[in-house]
This record gives C-alpha cells, structure tokens and sequence, in this order.
C-alpha cells in the first residue's frame, strides 16, 4: 500500500530480531500487525537491508520509512556497533536502507534508545512533559534518550557513564541481574546508585525506565529514593517502530 497521510513505516533493528509496522503517526497506534524476522547472521549491512527491503515489500508499502539501529548514528552513520556486525561502523546506514527500500523515499535511521524516547514523549509516559527527559532502557546494556521540551539531544550514551571505575552498564544492566541472580531489591540498589549519578548531572524533571525489566517495574522502582519522578516506559515492545516512524515524520515536516 502506498502512503497515507499521518502514515508511516517503523522498523525496530535489533541483535536478535527485526520488527516491523505501519504506524498511524497522529495516534503512535499500529496500523498493521508487528511482523518479525529474525536478525540474520552475520548481521552485515547487505543481510540487514535484504531483511528491510523484504519486510517493505511484505507490506507493499511505498512511502516514509524510519528506523531505529543499535549504534550511535551520526547524519544517518554507524560511528558504533553494539548488538551487531562490526562491519557496520562507518557505514552510512540511511543510504544503505534508502537503497534497499527502492530509494523511492528517504529511510529516516536513528539510535533505538533515541526512538523509544521519542514513541515516550509523543505518546507515552512523558507526553507532555516540559523540561528535561531522560529514558533508561534497562536491557543487556543501558541506553537512554534526552530530551528537551519534546526535542532530542541525540545519541547520549549514558549507559557509558563511569561509576566507581566501572562503565555504568557493566553494574546496573538488566543482563547483570540474570547473570547474577541478583533479586530486584539488590539490583535495585546498583540502579538507584545509577540514576542518582545521572540526577545529579542533569537535574532531569522526569526519568522513564525502559527495556524489559520495565513490565516488572512495582517490582523496583518504587525501592528508588530520587528528587526527580521516575515513570515505566508503556509502549514497551511498540517502542522502536513508532519512534522510527515519528522521527521519519517529524523529520520530512521540518
């Protein structure tokens, strides 16, 4: 099908799966079923963007396209490659999909923490929040979002942080608690050390937790002692492909 107004195509690339949906772009609510596909393996640029051009078509879908991808993206490059092949970096992941996609339109790339920020602020658990953001997405590292008034700061990283000679995500990663066993009360307190690390350079108005431990979140947030509000991300699994999509749409509005 092709473009609808208020319509776009989000895809979520991650390490192990790639996930895909037209959103309805006034409402951040899918149009279509979430279809995955496995990443493949090795995950390299040409295997990735077959996966892309496959799910594009899948959908018969011509039109705006945004996608989130694990990795710092710099004006649509690949300056890291966390849950992927190294092969990656350098690569100018905006065209290598533009080209997939049939080069009929312009595929919008940014990070996927970014994305889920995005998804949070326009129709999640910061919708309408002024001020300072930051999202946490908890998972097998940290990745966050910053946003200001509703506008990103992109690429942040603030899972790199360094926290007692140890990067921040190395201690308080969702992964470290299953690979540790570790119960939400003790894993909790790496988190709070965590977050109150990031309060006091930010001073945020509002966090919200993201990643898979947020379905669990009575479970430790309420353990948390911060000034600054923390909110459970909500569009959880929705996250990526409807901030890609925004970001497409937002991005061609300018």
């Amino acid at each position: 099908m092709g473009e609808e107004s208020g319509q776009a195509f989000g895809i979520d690339i991650g390490g192990t799966g790639i996930k895909g949906a037209i959103v309805d772009t006034n409402t951040g609510r899918l149009v279509t079923e979430r279809k995955r596909i496995l990443t493949p393996q090795p995950s390299t640029p040409d295997a990735v963007a077959g996966v892309v051009a496959q799910m594009l078509s899948a959908a018969d879908w011509q039109g705006l396209v945004g996608a989130t991808f694990p990795a710092v993206i710099k004006h649509g490059v690949a300056l890291s490659a966390a849950n992927v092949d190294k092969t990656w970096i350098g690569t100018d992941v905006d065209a290598c999909f533009t080209r997939a996609a049939g080069g009929a339109n312009d595929v919008i790339v940014l990070n996927d923490a970014d994305a889920a920020g995005i998804a949070e602020a326009r129709f999640g658990a910061a919708k309408g929040v002024a001020g300072v953001v930051i999202l946490l997405t908890f998972g097998t590292g940290i990745g966050s979002a910053l946003l200001v008034d509703g506008t990103l700061v992109p690429n942040t990283e603030l899972g790199h942080l360094e926290l007692n000679g140890h990067d921040a995500e190395s201690r308080a990663a969702a992964s470290v608690r299953d690979e540790h066993r570790m119960s939400y009360k003790k894993w909790s307190e790496r988190v709070q050390e965590y977050m109150s690390h990031v309060e006091r350079l930010f001073t945020p108005d509002l966090f919200v937790v993201g990643g898979g431990v947020s379905k669990a979140a009575a479970k430790w947030v309420p353990l948390l002692r911060l000034n600054t509000p923390v909110k459970p991300a909500e569009l959880l699994n929705d996250a990526g492909i409807v901030g890609a999509a925004m970001a497409a749409a937002e991005r061609r509005g300018e």
